[in-house]
Formats: C-alpha cells, sequence, structure tokens
C-alpha cells in the first residue's frame, strides 16, 4: 500500500486557479507580482448594463490610488504605507500587505470608457463600468 502525502493547501490553489481561468477573460494572468508588493482582493459582477468591479484596498487613501484605462485595458495601481510607531515592541505580526499594488482588467469592447466612474468607501474601491447600449433595429422609411 503506498502513502499519499496529504496537502491542504492544493485544494485551495486549484480552486484559486479554477476561479482565475473562469474569469480569464476579465483579468490577465497577474504578471504584475514582480513589480507589486501585493495584490488587491477583487470581485467582478456583470449586469445588464454595466459592470461592477470592487477592490479591497482597506487602509489605502484615495490621493495614493491610481486608476487609467488604455486600449481596453483597466488598471489600477498605488500603495499601502507601512505606519511607524516609536512604541512597538519588536515582537509583532504583519499578515496584510503593504507597499506597491496593481491590477489590470481587460474589458470587453461592449464598455462605455468615456463613462467608467469610481469611488472609495470603507476600504472599498467601487469602479462602475457601464456597457454601451445595444443597437437597436428600428424601421426606416422611404420618402418619395
Amino acid at each position: 500500500m503506498a502513502l499519499v502525502r496529504y496537502e491542504p493547501w492544493d485544494l485551495i490553489t486549484r480552486l484559486q486557479g479554477d476561479i482565475n481561468r473562469a474569469l480569464g477573460d476579465m483579468s490577465t494572468n497577474d504578471s504584475s507580482g514582480a513589480t507589486a508588493d501585493w495584490v488587491p482582493a477583487a470581485d467582478v459582477e456583470e449586469y445588464v448594463d454595466r459592470f461592477e468591479l470592487f477592490l479591497d484596498l482597506p487602509g489605502v487613501v484615495a490621493k495614493d490610488v491610481e486608476i487609467t484605462l488604455e486600449k481596453g485595458v483597466l488598471t489600477i495601481s498605488g500603495e499601502r504605507h507601512m505606519v511607524e510607531s516609536k512604541d512597538l515592541l519588536s515582537k509583532s505580526r504583519n499578515e496584510r500587505g503593504r507597499g506597491r499594488f496593481h491590477r489590470r482588467f481587460i474589458l470587453p469592447d461592449t464598455v462605455n470608457s468615456e463613462a467608467v466612474e469610481a469611488r472609495g468607501s470603507d476600504g472599498v474601491l467601487s469602479i462602475t463600468i457601464p456597457k454601451q447600449p445595444a443597437a437597436q433595429p428600428r424601421r426606416i422609411t422611404v420618402s418619395a
């Protein structure tokens, strides 16, 4: 009988890979890891008339966030600064990412890039990306 080593995190890694593949048309493979210190978690929701994008950015000041949209690629980058304290004990535990972050999302051709809006509240950056209205069939009359 062969022994099989149990890796509890393997299931989580596979689940994350499946989610990334499912949203592959919305998000690039995170090649930004080389330039980013951390990657914020993001939720993408699609509605009939828009996409909603939510990024968790607690502790990030709005002036430290840059959002650009160029050639169908929405890029969100910024920085969470480390808070220095003089009376901090030498033993501490830090789990939240600090430093530069970077996320990119490839948008479909159906979005109205001129009407994208962003707002921040309670540590969550919300970006609304409206879709272009679909071309509606219409009747054209012939004039004499």
